[in-house]
């Protein structure tokens, strides 16, 4: 995937810019609701849908309780509670009061409020994301301070329903924002009946690290589709997991928990329950329970034996000779994965990173890691790779990412033709009854439309133990652009798997063409898929039976690579040739030394196979 710092950095300041200049008023429902000429309740706002009936109108002396004060970042504002709810329980009973600067009111404080009720989208309306019901451009009187806070409602395994989300309203493109909320069938409807109200979790396990935003997930749920390591792990469209909520400080960054998945927050954690445009429904805390550790250490897999030949891929996030993690990727590759024999490398960045002054090559950021894993105790690597032309291959803009093979050449030879370039596509022939590359490296048709602003495929071809191995690195599309799981959109859209699809085409095509020329040709396709072993993408590269996703061989528990939203799930794929399946010695190991924990080095766990040749 891309740099999430670059591109979560562009998009904050963007939604700060955002919030602070202007509120993006939705269309209430048709059922518009009482006049407003007089004082109404927060629960008269909140209605019962997830959009207000009385979006852009003015209301007057809206009462209620200050529970939480936002002083800092680009939404600044307060929550209010009204501590006399309705007996329905679709309503929320809390509102978010947004001043655009730091506001003048404390917690505790009873206060009343006039202003316009708006329908805030955090992203922008493009985004898919669902609304935040908001007072806006308020006048604030304090009748009174020191007032009890309103108990907060317990979100638990027991609230939150099992089904995730109603079905969207197909005459509205699939929205469900002008659905009725039925908060004891679906969990985002129950999600959305609290928006803006005091809320708490209790020992909630962490199922996703703590990360630079000061974010981390937790599962009320943690029974929930759990792995061994303490994760919650995503494996169906059909089958959301339903007990996960983003946590976010509401008080300064120094005291929040550098947490890892496993890990748990002891005790009461809580706050108003906001919604993000990073990842839903957020309890934003100003009571944080005790860290607890679960143990989690970073894995290691075991080594190779001498007629085993060890192929790994590993994403190394935007690697340039700049970063400071060359000693840790080294480690990495040395101490957990055991120096493979060839590893694929992802996110090679060119020689002076995100620098745009048309740099295209890479043998200063490749020569660096090379020299930190022999610094390191394991093999003096050698590499091949092919550099692309400036900016057409997406990523960081400046950057250049390009996948890359490092090679064990006391284990494996590597068997160059020359002629490959970033624009020159290789082939497959057949040379004494097998098949052989034209190009070695080469790229895989490089010219394809899939490829479009995307990484192109890296194939080289490899002899072990006198045996031809074909390897394909590769960097499929990112998602970006998808609507997300938490949005107005119920099923969401994934947008980007159209590209996805083309691309597993192409490798699909590819991959026939060497098995047409060698029917027992040993083939591994590897990388950066940037979807799920479920998804149809990698149906599509395993079509006809020419590549099969060894992650399948482990149980559906095991089967992750990337932690994402508290979802454990596969972005990263070695797909194999029946040969290679069916030889009877194959070893495959998701190995989690990043994903798991707030200070990763990369987003991206690495995943090895092993297998006799």
């Amino acid at each position: 995937m891309a740099s999430r710092s670059a591109t979560r950095l562009a998009a904050l300041t963007v939604a700060a810019v955002c919030s602070a200049a202007s509120t993006l008023v939705l269309t209430a429902p048709a059922h518009a609701g009482p006049d407003p000429a007089g004082p109404v309740r927060i629960h008269d706002i909140q209605g019962s849908t997830r959009l207000s009936p009385y979006a852009g109108r003015q209301v007057t002396d809206v009462a209620g309780i200050v529970i939480g004060v936002r002083g800092h970042g680009g939404s600044k504002g307060f929550w209010i509670q009204d501590p006399r709810p309705d007996a329905d329980p679709a309503t929320s009973e809390g509102v978010f009061v947004f001043t655009d600067a730091v506001p003048e009111v404390a917690v505790g404080d009873a206060v009343t409020v006039s202003g316009t009720v708006s329908e805030y989208v955090p992203g922008g309306t493009s985004s898919g994301n669902q609304s935040i019901t908001e007072i806006t451009r308020p006048t604030v009187a304090v009748v009174s301070g020191g007032n009890p806070v309103p108990a907060a409602t317990t979100v638990s395994a027991r609230s939150v329903p099992r089904a995730y989300a109603p079905e969207g309203d197909g005459t509205a493109n699939g929205s469900v924002d002008g659905l009725r909320l039925r908060p004891g069938a679906y969990a985002l409807d129950h999600y959305e009946s609290l928006e803006g109200m005091n809320v708490r979790v209790s020992d909630a396990r962490v199922v996703g690290a703590s990360d630079p935003y000061t974010e981390l997930w937790v599962t009320v749920k943690p029974w929930e589709n759990a792995n061994r390591r303490g994760g919650t792990v995503y494996g169906s469209y059909d089958d959301q997991n339903t007990g996960r909520l983003q946590i976010q400080s509401l008080g300064t960054p120094a005291g929040f928990p550098a947490a890892d998945v496993g890990d748990t927050l002891s005790g009461t954690t809580a706050g108003p329950l906001d919604y993000s445009q990073y990842g839903g429904y957020t309890l934003v805390a100003n009571e944080i329970g005790a860290l607890e550790s679960g143990g989690t250490r970073r894995e290691s897999t075991r080594p190779q034996s001498a007629r085993e030949l060890a192929v790994a891929t590993y994403n190394v996030e935007n690697l340039d000779p700049s970063d400071g993690t060359f000693a840790a990727h080294a480690d990495a590759i040395v101490h957990h994965l055991k120096s493979p024999d060839i590893v694929s490398l992802e996110e090679i960045q060119d020689n002076n990173g995100a620098t745009d002054d048309g740099t295209v090559a890479a043998d200063a950021t490749v020569g660096r890691l090379i020299d930190a894993i022999v610094a390191a105790g394991g093999p003096r690597y050698d590499w091949r790779g092919i550099d692309p032309v400036d900016k057409a291959d997406g990523g960081e803009p400046g950057g250049n990412i390009r996948q890359a093979f490092l090679f064990n050449p006391e284990r494996v030879s590597f068997t160059d033709r020359a002629g490959g370039d970033a624009t020159t596509a290789t082939g497959v022939r057949r040379v004494r009854g097998g098949a052989a590359l034209t190009l070695s490296p080469g790229r895989v048709d490089p010219a394809n439309p899939a490829w479009e602003d995307s990484r192109k495929p890296l194939a080289g071809e490899f002899v072990f133990r006198g045996r031809t191995v074909f390897v394909i690195a590769n960097h499929f599309n990112s998602k970006g652009g998808d609507q997300g799981l938490a949005g107005r959109y119920q099923p969401p859209s994934r947008s980007s798997e159209t590209q996805r699809h083309a691309q597993a085409e192409v490798v699909n095509t590819f991959a026939k063409e060497i098995l047409s020329a060698q029917g027992d040709a040993d083939v591994v396709a590897l990388g950066d898929i940037n979807d799920f072993e479920f998804s149809r993408t990698a149906r599509i590269l395993e079509d006809g039976g020419a590549l099969w996703s060894a992650v399948k061989s482990l149980p559906r528990s095991e089967r992750y690579s990337y932690v994402y939203q508290g979802n454990s799930q596969v972005l990263d794929q070695i797909l194999v040739s029946p040969s290679v399946r069916r030889s009877g010695h194959l070893s495959y190991d998701s190995v989690h030394v990043n994903a798991e924990f707030h200070d990763q080095i990369s987003d991206h766990d690495p995943q090895v196979l092993r297998f006799r040749p």
